[in-house]
């Protein structure tokens, strides 16, 4: 009989740690195949999941014996969360495991996006030198504007302060006393929307922050800023931001979560054509270091409450 079933990819040791100790089934691509996680889930203790997962309705029902589940990862809109709570089922996210890697990402892409230089290669393998068209802006003295100032932000604030930038945050929710304000400016959401140069996501996807970031958002921000979101799609109004970047309202983008995962060819449409935007996979916390964090982390975490050892 299985003890857990691992829906998504996952560190070779971590899973190889997990396998020593209990009866795994693991298959990276089940997560695309609902039928049959379901009939896995039907008489596993324990499951450990990602961001593709969808932990609810079906697949939850069919979850009699469900005690643990394991995310390998910090958000949790893919976990019916309210129903866990009251069937008790344990959820181990792995909180801070992946912070530095989101973070190598916001400040990777906000320098890239900034500069702009790095956008040449047609044009130098054509043959062209367009020197005076790819004079960029420096990192240095510009305002870091944080949406939100949990962990990872709180992280972004200090390597961005490292390299010479002024760090702005709106948290209505965190106390003006709280520590976590020193060397960060506290601003209102209008106000950090007109005066940052860079701004980056760092809120959960809730009915308050659904469509926060829409066309009046974006029109409120400085026609030459940088938008960063990492942190999830439905915030965002995809073609209000494609939009204001065709016009030339917005200076750039770095976009790595979508309304809609896996992007697919038809969502994927309404992003063509836009100038000055990186678009990548979801991948903003995923490197071959924080893979290894959050796997280690996650396999023990679930290991221990198998073992009623938490």
């Amino acid at each position: 009989m299985t003890d857990i079933v691992i829906t998504e990819f996952m560190d070779d040791t971590a899973v190889a740690n997990l396998k020593s100790r209990f009866a795994v089934h693991y298959d990276p691509e089940l997560y695309a195949n609902p039928d049959e996680m379901a009939r896995l889930f039907a008489d596993v203790p324990a499951v450990i999941v990602r961001n593709q997962t969808q932990v609810r309705g079906k697949a939850l029902e069919a979850a009699k014996r469900l005690k643990v589940i394991g995310r390998l990862g910090v958000g949790l809109d893919n976990l019916d969360m309210e129903a866990c709570a009251a069937r008790g089922i344990r959820v181990f996210p792995a909180t801070g495991a992946n912070s530095l890697s989101v973070v190598e990402y916001v400040i990777g892409t906000t320098m890239t996006l900034l500069r702009g230089a790095y956008f040449a290669n047609a044009a130098m393998v054509a043959g062209e030198f367009p020197k005076t068209k790819l004079i960029g802006r420096e990192i240095a003295g510009k305002l870091m504007g944080l949406v939100g100032f949990g962990s990872i932000a709180r992280d972004v604030a200090l390597h961005a302060r490292a390299i010479g930038m002024e760090v702005a945050a709106y948290h209505p929710r965190l106390a003006l006393d709280d520590p976590a304000w020193s060397g960060v400016r506290r601003l209102e959401f209008d106000e950090l929307l007109a005066e940052a140069d860079v701004i980056s996501l760092h809120v959960p996807l809730t009915s308050e922050t659904r469509g926060l970031i829409d066309k009046k958002a974006i029109a409120r921000m400085k026609p030459d800023a940088i938008l960063i979101n990492t942190a999830r799609g439905g915030i965002m109004d995809e073609a209000a931001l494609v939009k204001a970047l065709k016009a030339g309202k917005l200076g750039g983008a770095a976009i790595d979560v979508y309304e809609q995962e896996p992007l697919g060819k038809d969502a994927a449409k309404v992003f063509a054509g836009a100038p000055n935007l990186i678009l990548t996979p979801h991948i903003a916390g995923n490197t071959v270091e924080s893979n290894a964090r959050v796997s280690g982390l996650v396999a023990e975490k679930v290991m221990a409450a198998l073992e009623k050892r938490i």
